[in-house]
C-alpha cells in the first residue's frame, strides 16, 4: 500500500494521483517530464498519463533531490545522466556543476511558547557550549 492511498506499490498511478502524493502540481511533473528523458509515463488516447512503478519511483527521487537536497534542475539532470544516479547525501550541484555543501537545516523555536523549565535547561546548556569554546580557543 502507498502512504495515500489505496493501490499497491505495483499498480500504475494517473498524474493527478502522483500529483496529490507528493503535493505538487500536475503542471509540474509534465514540467520534469521534458526536462528528465529518463521519466517517461505511459500515454493512453487523449494523452492520459500512466506512471509505472519505475516512473513514479523516478518522480519521488526527483521530487526529493530537488525540495529536500537542495539540488537544482542541472543537477538532477546531471545526477540521473551518471551510471545508476546515486547522489552524494549532504551535497548539492550548483548551476555551474561544482558541488556545494547544503547547509543545515535552521530550526527555529518560538522561546516564549516553551515551558520555563524547559527554557532554563537549554540555556543552561547554551552556556555550558559557550563556555567550552571559549576555553578551546585560548
Amino acid at each position: 500500500m502507498t502512504p495515500g492511498g489505496d493501490k499497491s506499490e505495483d499498480a500504475f498511478r494517473t498524474i493527478g494521483e502522483l500529483s496529490a502524493e507528493l503535493g505538487i502540481p500536475q503542471h509540474i511533473l509534465r514540467y520534469w517530464e521534458s526536462r528528465f528523458p529518463q521519466l517517461k509515463p505511459l500515454q493512453r488516447a487523449g494523452n492520459r498519463r500512466y506512471y509505472r512503478p519505475a516512473d513514479a519511483a523516478l518522480v519521488r527521487r526527483i521530487h526529493s533531490l530537488l525540495n529536500d537536497q537542495g539540488y537544482t534542475i542541472k543537477g538532477v539532470q546531471k545526477l540521473l545522466a551518471q551510471k545508476g544516479g546515486a547522489a552524494p547525501e549532504p551535497e548539492a550541484v550548483g548551476d555551474d556543476g561544482q558541488r556545494v555543501i547544503a547547509p543545515p537545516p535552521v530550526l527555529v523555536v518560538n522561546q516564549s511558547a516553551l515551558p520555563r523549565a524547559i527554557r532554563a535547561e537549554l540555556e543552561a546548556i547554551r552556556d555550558s557550549l559557550k563556555a567550552a569554546l571559549a576555553t578551546d580557543m585560548e
